[in-house]
């Protein structure tokens, strides 16, 4: 079976190179280029990448090619990412860029060159049911990243091997040891991909101006002014810069909601009610196998990728579904995406957060 693996530069990728091979598939490596800018030091963060799947690919004797998706990359995830930051929200640009790029004409192209599957180095699992294919959490549920590909399509998922699906993250870097790869102590890339090592607030502002305003209360107490909305999410309380106040104690301050239309970003002085909230829904959300017949049922859900899974009562109403948590949640984001779950581990969907609710 000829399988086209998306070779990262990391060292899950390179590995799962090597399980493939040993499972006696014919494998073909290709190195996927998503962004073309370079940093504020003249370079590209995708060229040490590249050159490091290409070494790889030598070692593990797999052909190996390079295709560049940076149009397919600005169009589909980049104005995305913007779009959502102009309007207030937290995106997850790394959710759009699965099924936007890696699952999307990257698969494609894995056709036209005579791909059976494409495979990545995602900490998945691919399992079957009656007939259909599920996506599933892994082995290695530290590693999990189920969550990322929770808007794959059926399709996509039928098309997909994860070949590290039943290893752990300490047995990988093993494997790269022995192997001897150029990857086995590579640090994982974390964040997003086309910022790299840059500062996220300098490079956002090279793409969307910002517009300083108040930083308040509720109560209406005026505690300083923010630099721009966009750079500051829910539940924030690193990069504020707010000292010492007047007539407040020495507890730490949060951001607990934010005022686009008057420019206001409210904190708040301790962690308090605030920031909890008791439901939250998704006008768009993505079941990838299929629909479940019950329009109402319990399940375990994800608001953010390190968040343990939580219960919840899910109701589907067409495409919008409405979670109610068992109990409260911590700054539950707008931008961000629920992610539903059954008891079996498998990832049944989601959908970017629309709305929350207190009560």
């Amino acid at each position: 079976m000829r399988v086209i693996l998306g070779l990262s530069g990391g060292v899950d990728s390179s590995v799962a190179g090597y399980v493939l091979k040993e499972l006696g598939h014919d494998v073909i490596g290709v190195f996927m280029k998503n962004w073309d800018e370079k940093d504020e030091n003249g370079r590209c963060t995708s060229d040490q990448d590249y050159e490091d799947a290409k070494m790889v690919a030598g070692k593990l004797d797999i052909p190996f090619y390079a295709v560049n998706y940076a149009k397919e990359y600005w169009d589909r995830v980049f104005q995305y990412f913007l779009s959502e930051y102009k309007r207030g929200r937290t995106p997850n640009p790394d959710v759009l860029c699965n099924r936007e790029v890696k699952f999307g004409p990257f698969l494609d192209y894995a056709k036209s060159i005579g791909g059976d599957f494409v495979a990545t180095g995602h900490y998945c699992k691919i399992i079957e049911k009656e007939g259909l294919k599920y996506l599933a959490k892994p082995a290695d549920l530290n590693k999990d990243q189920t969550y990322f590909l929770n808007q794959l399509s059926y399709n996509q998922i039928d098309q997909t091997l994860f070949p590290l699906q039943d290893i752990e993250k300490p047995e990988v870097r093993d494997i790269a040891t022995k192997l001897g790869l150029v990857t086995a102590d590579k640090k994982d890339s974390t964040g997003i991909c086309f910022i790299g090592e840059r500062n996220f607030r300098n490079f956002l502002k090279t793409y969307l101006p910002a517009q300083k305003g108040k930083m308040m209360t509720l109560s209406g107490i005026i505690i300083g002014e923010h630099i721009g909305l966009m750079h500051y999410t829910l539940g924030q309380r690193k990069g504020l810069n707010i000292g010492g106040v007047k007539g407040f104690d020495g507890a730490r301050w949060f951001v607990i909601k934010k005022d686009l239309e008057k420019n206001i970003l409210y904190v708040q002085n301790g962690e308090g009610s605030e920031l909890m909230s008791n439901s939250c829904f998704s006008n768009d959300f993505n079941f990838i196998t299929k629909i479940p017949e019950k329009k109402s049922f319990q399940c375990m859900i994800k608001c953010r990728y390190r968040q343990n899974d939580e219960k919840a009562l899910l109701t589907i109403d067409g495409n919008k579904v409405f979670a109610e948590f068992h109990r409260p949640q911590r700054a539950v984001t707008e931008g961000q995406y629920l992610v539903a779950y059954d008891n079996d581990g498998i990832c049944l969907g989601g959908g970017a957060i629309d709305g929350t609710s207190k009560g």
